[in-house]
């Protein structure tokens, strides 16, 4: 039996590898594409929140207790006139505390930005039932954004996938005129 020719030797091991690439490439660049979404979800909810999160933040029922307020008292006046009544009884000139004064500080400030977080949360909700749209008696919500990535990345995919192929089939070809 003769030794097989180097070239065919070569297709046998290039041929399945660019297989499983053409493969494992889309899969791998779905799942990243996921995984940014995901990432991106969260970060994009309130650029707030963001900046928020670089720098250390009280918890939020941490804030509740200082400023003596309860889930369901959270609104801009109340914070306000809890704020105003602890800062000043715990004023440094009173012989109270700074420390005390800066836990108050940054409770209000907490409650406030989570005020503000859920005001715009809101907003979106009634953005988001705003682009409904009725096409033939059902309703299908518009994304916006999402679909048009998904589209795109759909296309970048199936292009990449032809790519390889015809890559596949020009390495094969010139491997079958060598031999």
């Amino acid at each position: 039996m003769a030794p097989l020719p180097l070239g065919r030797i070569i297709a046998q091991v290039i041929v399945p590898l660019i297989a499983t690439l053409a493969r494992a490439l889309p899969a791998a660049y779905n799942q990243a594409l996921q995984n940014a979404r995901k990432n991106g979800a969260s970060a994009a909810t309130s650029s707030s929140a963001q900046s928020i999160m670089s720098r250390k933040v009280m918890p939020k029922d941490q804030a509740l207790l200082v400023l003596n307020l309860t889930e369901k008292e959270i609104t801009a006046e109340a914070i306000q006139k809890q704020y105003e009544k602890y800062f000043e009884a715990n004023s440094v000139e009173r012989g109270g505390s700074f420390y005390l004064q800066s836990k108050i500080y940054r409770a209000k400030e907490m409650l406030d930005d989570y005020i503000k977080e859920t005001k715009q949360q809101e907003q979106q909700d009634d953005d988001d039932s705003k682009n409904r749209n009725k096409i033939n008696g059902t309703v299908v919500e518009s994304s916006g954004v999402d679909e048009k990535q998904t589209m795109t990345s759909k296309k970048m995919m199936s292009m990449i996938t032809i790519m390889i192929m015809i890559m596949m089939n020009v390495i094969i070809l010139g491997i079958q005129k060598r031999i």
